[in-house]
């Protein structure tokens, strides 16, 4: 079985990285924070893993990464989008929208990237709470990558088992 990262970024309205979220299995939660975020810390907290797995990352925290950081993940490690594993069975939107129609919850219902954007604003204006609000919705992002992988191993067993019965 492989060793999985499952891996979220939290970005400012400038597009700088301030948070970097990394879950292994069963309880290891890495978050790194600006500006302890760089190539290193992010490689370190990788070490060992096998797989990183997030949600839209091909498309948005893989390419920010490489383009800030100046690492390819995509070259180093195998990589699952799980966007696009949702999609093959017609869940569509964020992983917000994906999560609330699958039932899985999250104490930091209603928050959104742009949310996360004016927190991380907030925490640099002196708010102490905004950061530590900022840190459990990375927490529940990754955690939750990890909660709707194995919904989607799920779905892959049924839909393999009424292709078996045809």
């Amino acid at each position: 079985m492989p060793d999985k990262a499952y891996l979220d970024i939290e970005t400012s309205y400038e597009g700088d990285i301030t948070i970097v979220g990394i879950f292994r299995p069963p309880e290891n939660l890495v978050q790194i924070v600006h500006p302890e975020v760089n190539r290193r810390s992010l490689l370190d907290a990788l070490y060992g893993a096998d797989e990183i797995v997030t949600y839209w990352g091909h498309r948005f925290d893989l390419p920010v990464i490489s383009q800030r950081l100046r690492v390819n993940l995509r070259r180093r490690f195998a990589s699952r989008d799980l966007a696009d594993d949702c999609h093959r069975y017609g869940l569509y939107g964020g992983l917000k929208a994906v999560e609330q129609a699958l039932g899985i919850g999250r104490e930091t219902s209603g928050l959104s990237g742009v949310d996360a954007m004016n927190l991380w604003a907030r925490w640099l204006a002196g708010d102490r709470a905004a950061l530590r609000v900022l840190l459990k919705y990375n927490e529940e992002d990754v955690v939750n990558l990890y909660i709707l992988e194995k919904e989607i191993f799920r779905f892959d067993a049924e839909a393999e088992g009424r292709n078996s019965v045809t």
